[in-house]
C-alpha cells in the first residue's frame, strides 16, 4: 500500500525512510487514485498541518489510516493530528511516534499497514461477491 506522507523537519521523512515501502511526499495539488496511508507531523497545539488538510480535501477517499510524530512534551497534544484526522475521515491511527521513531515503531507501523491492506482486500471482495458497495472511505 502507498504510504503518502508530509514531513517538516525531516523526523517524518526519516521515518518512511526505515519502513522499505512505496512512499510519496505530499503536496496539496497530487491527486491520487489508489488507496494509501497518510503519515505526517502535528502542528501547534495538536493542529493537522495546512498542508496535509489540503491534500486530504482531494484524496480522503482513499485513505486508509493515519500515523502521525509528535513530541511526547505536548503531553495530550502528543501527535494529536492523527487522532483529528481518524476523528474526521473515520479511519484507524495505525501509530503515533516520537521524532523520526524507532525501529520498533516502524514494525509496528508496517505490520498495521499491512492488516489494513489485507481487510481491505478482503472487504473489497465480500462486497464484490455479495453486490454490496463499499463506503467512500473504504474503497
Amino acid at each position: 500500500m502507498l504510504i503518502a506522507y508530509e514531513s517538516r523537519t525531516g523526523n517524518v521523512a526519516r521515518f518512511v525512510n526505515k519502513l522499505n515501502m512505496r512512499c510519496l511526499r505530499i503536496d496539496e495539488n497530487i491527486t491520487l487514485s489508489e488507496p494509501f496511508v497518510l503519515v505526517t507531523y502535528t502542528s501547534g497545539f495538536g493542529q493537522v498541518p495546512d498542508k496535509t488538510a489540503a491534500f486530504l480535501k482531494r484524496n480522503s477517499r482513499f485513505l486508509r489510516g493515519v500515523a502521525a510524530s509528535g513530541n511526547r512534551n505536548w503531553g495530550d497534544g502528543f501527535a494529536k493530528s492523527a487522532d483529528r484526522i481518524s476523528e474526521q475521515y473515520h479511519v484507524p491511527v495505525l501509530g503515533k511516534f516520537e521524532l523520526s521513531g524507532t525501529r520498533k515503531e516502524a514494525d509496528h507501523f508496517v505490520r498495521e499497514v499491512e492488516s489494513v491492506a489485507l481487510l481491505g482486500t478482503e472487504q473489497s471482495a465480500d462486497a464484490a461477491r455479495s453486490g454490496r458497495i463499499l463506503p467512500a472511505h473504504q474503497r
